[in-house]
C-alpha cells in the first residue's frame, strides 16, 4: 500500500526541520563556516593568518614589535592611507580602479598648506575646498567614463600626471611649506590619544551592536514563521567581538593608549561598511559591480553609481592627503608620490576586496592597510632597506590576487555543482 502523498510531505518537513534544529547552536554555526570555507568563501582568513604569522615572525626577530608604544605608532600610520584605501575600496566594488589617489592626496596637502598657511584663509575653508576639488575630479573621472567611456585605468593615468604637476606649481620653487606644530590640527595628526576610559567604553559598542542587531533579526524571522540563528551563536560572536576589542585597547593603554586619528579611520569604515551592507545605495553598487547589464534591467542608476564611487573615491583621497600633512606637519613635493597609491591599492585587495568587482568590504581596507604597515615597522625596526619592503609587499599582493581568483574558481564550481 502507497503512502499517502500528505503523510509523505509531512515526513519531509519533519526532516527538514529535524536538519535545522541540528544546525542550530554552535556546532551548527561551526559546519556552516567550514561548509562557506570549502565553497571559496574565505572571507577575512587570508588576512587573520597573515597578520598572525607577521606578528610572530617580526616579534621573534625584535620584541619591541609588539610593545604597546610600536603598536600605537602603527596604527598612527594605518590612519592617513587607510582613508584612502577605503575610498579605493568603492571603485573596486565596481571592478575599475583610481590610479591618481596618490596625486589627489598630494594636491589637498599643497593647497592646505598655500591656502592656509601662505594666504591667511581659516582652516576650515582651506579643508572645505581642498575636499572640493576632490569631488569635482572624482565627478570628472565619471563624466569621462560614463558620457565618453574612457576606460577609468587611461582617465585616472591622466589624471595622476595632471594632479602631480598642479601640486608642484602651488608649492612653487619653495617645495614645501611648513605647518606650525603648536595648532590642534597639527596636534591632532602626531601626538592626540584617546582616553584610556573612552577608549574602553567605546570597545564595547561594536559588541553591543552585534548582540542587538543579531536579536532583532532573531525575532524578526522568528515573527515570520522563519528560524532564526540560535541565541547562543549571536552571543558569542557579540562576547568574543567584545572581549577581543576590550583585551586590544587594554594593551594599548599600557604605552600611550589608541590614537584619535586611527579612530576617526575606523569610525569611517563602519560608517562606509554600514552604507554598502544596509542600504539601497550599497546594494545597488555591489549589483553593478556584479553584473552591470543586469543591474541597469533591474532599474538601477548604473551612471549615478559610477558617479558616486569615483567622487568618494577622490573626496576620501583629498581627505587622507589632509591628514598625511598634519601628520607630516608640512605640504610638500614630495606628499602623495613614491607607494602611495601602492599602499592604497594593495591595502584593499589585501584586505579581500575583488579586483573583479561584486565581492568586498570596507573592512578590507582596515585589515589590509594594518598588514602593509605593519610589515614596514617590522622591517623599518630591523634595520632592513626599503627594497625589501617592496618585495615582500609586492609578493603579498600576488598571494592575495592568486587568493582571490581561486576563490572565484571554486564557487564558480560549486554553483555550477
Amino acid at each position: 500500500m502507497s503512502d499517502n502523498p500528505n503523510s509523505v510531505a509531512g515526513r519531509a518537513l519533519d526532516r527538514a526541520d529535524a536538519r535545522v534544529r541540528q544546525d542550530e547552536g554552535l556546532g551548527g554555526a561551526l559546519r556552516a563556516f567550514r561548509d562557506r570555507v570549502r565553497s571559496g568563501d574565505l572571507g577575512m582568513i587570508p588576512v587573520a593568518v597573515g597578520l598572525v604569522l607577521i606578528a610572530v615572525v617580526f616579534t621573534s626577530l625584535n620584541p619591541v614589535f609588539l610593545r604597546p608604544g610600536n603598536v600605537s605608532n602603527l596604527l598612527y600610520d594605518c590612519a592617513t592611507t587607510g582613508i584612502i584605501s577605503l575610498g579605493i575600496v568603492c571603485v573596486l566594488l565596481l571592478g575599475e580602479i583610481d590610479l591618481s589617489v596618490g596625486s589627489m592626496s598630494g594636491l589637498a596637502s599643497a593647497m592646505l598648506g598655500v591656502l592656509w598657511i601662505n594666504n591667511g584663509w581659516p582652516l576650515a575653508g582651506a579643508i572645505a575646498v581642498a575636499l572640493g576639488l576632490g569631488a569635482l575630479v572624482g565627478a570628472l573621472y565619471a563624466l569621462l567614463y560614463n558620457r565618453v567611456g574612457m576606460p577609468s585605468f587611461v582617465a585616472t593615468l591622466a589624471g595622476l600626471l595632471a594632479l602631480l604637476g598642479l601640486q608642484l606649481y602651488l608649492l612653487g620653487t619653495s617645495g614645501s611649506i611648513n605647518l606650525p606644530f603648536g595648532l590642534a590640527f597639527v596636534r591632532f595628526g602626531q601626538n592626540a590619544y584617546m582616553p584610556n576610559w573612552l577608549s574602553v567604553a567605546l570597545a564595547l559598542a561594536p559588541g553591543a551592536a552585534v548582540l542587538w542587531s543579531g536579536l532583532r533579526a532573531r525575532a524578526r524571522r522568528q515573527a515570520a514563521g522563519l528560524t532564526g540563528a540560535a541565541l547562543s551563536v549571536v552571543v558569542a560572536k557579540a562576547l568574543l567581538l567584545t572581549v577581543g576589542l576590550v583585551a586590544v585597547v587594554l594593551y594599548l593603554a599600557q604605552g600611550r593608549g589608541v590614537p584619535w586619528m586611527f579612530a576617526l579611520f575606523v569610525a569611517m569604515v563602519a560608517a562606509m561598511d554600514y552604507a554598502i551592507t544596509r542600504t539601497r545605495w550599497g546594494r545597488s553598487m555591489m549589483a553593478v559591480g556584479g553584473n552591470r547589464e543586469a543591474a541597469r534591467r533591474a532599474g538601477i542608476n548604473v551612471r549615478g553609481i559610477y558617479l558616486s564611487a569615483f567622487v568618494l573615491c577622490s573626496t576620501l583621497a583629498a581627505l587622507g592627503g589632509l591628514l598625511s600633512a598634519a601628520r607630516l606637519g608640512s605640504a610638500s613635493q614630495q606628499a602623495g608620490t613614491g607607494d602611495v597609491n601602492l599602499n592604497a591599492i594593495a591595502a584593499a585587495v589585501i584586505g579581500g576586496t575583488s579586483l573583479f568587482g561584486g565581492r568586498g568590504s570596507a573592512y578590507s581596507a582596515l585589515l589590509g592597510i594594518i598588514v602593509i604597515q605593519a610589515i614596514s615597522n617590522g622591517l623599518t625596526l630591523l634595520n632592513l632597506s626599503s627594497s625589501l619592503r617592496y618585495m615582500i609587499l609586492g609578493g603579498v599582493l600576488a598571494l592575495a590576487v592568486i587568493v582571490d581568483s581561486l576563490a572565484r574558481r571554486s564557487r564558480a564550481s560549486h554553483g555550477r555543482g
